[in-house]
């Protein structure tokens, strides 16, 4: 049955479609990556270098402002596949807003993306949550920053969530600091 060539061939290619499938798939679960992105630090408004007069007059002996924490939670298990560890906190630096994931570990899964829920317990809705973006590594620390006109009181947590599968990789529910 497997004498004909255009039977062979297209066994071939069926098999290399089914491996390359399989990796997409699975190569995720495997795969891990890695960044480590230090906090935001407050904008120098105007030149980089202010004359002297004008750091005289205008009290640059000020510290530079801190990054404070508005809300954080930590990661949760969903299922053996799905899962992070590590806190996540949304912090404010000047007018400066941003989404700290902070020495994290999280599964990885094909096409994972960052959101702001207006649920908890890892519900949320396209429609109603906040889109950060694309889930920037599975280990590490690492920023979203958030749109000024956001209102962060509506927000109750973050979800990271698998597009190509619609599944809830993992979820951090935020409490006030």
């Amino acid at each position: 049955m497997l004498r004909s060539p255009a039977v062979r061939a297209a066994a071939i290619v069926a098999v290399l479609l089914v491996l390359g499938v399989g990796w997409y798939l699975g190569s995720p679960l495997f795969i891990r990556t890695t960044t480590f992105e230090a906090l935001p630090t407050a904008a120098l408004s105007g030149s980089s270098a202010p004359s002297a007069s004008a750091a005289a007059t205008s009290g640059s002996d000020r510290p530079p402002p801190v990054a404070r924490v508005i809300a954080r939670g930590d990661l949760q298990y969903v299922d053996a596949l799905h899962n992070g560890k590590g806190p996540v906190m949304l912090m404010q630096l000047g007018v400066q807003r941003f989404l700290r994931f902070d020495g994290v570990a999280i599964t990885n899964a094909p096409d994972v993306h960052v959101y702001l829920s207006r649920d908890t317990g890892g519900k949320w809705s396209e429609s109603t949550s906040l889109y950060l973006g694309a889930l920037k590594a599975t280990n590490g620390s690492f920023n979203y920053d958030v749109p000024a006109d956001a209102d962060l009181g509506t927000f109750k947590s973050v979800v990271v969530w698998c597009r190509a599968f619609a599944v809830l990789v993992t979820w951090a529910d935020l409490k006030a600091a």
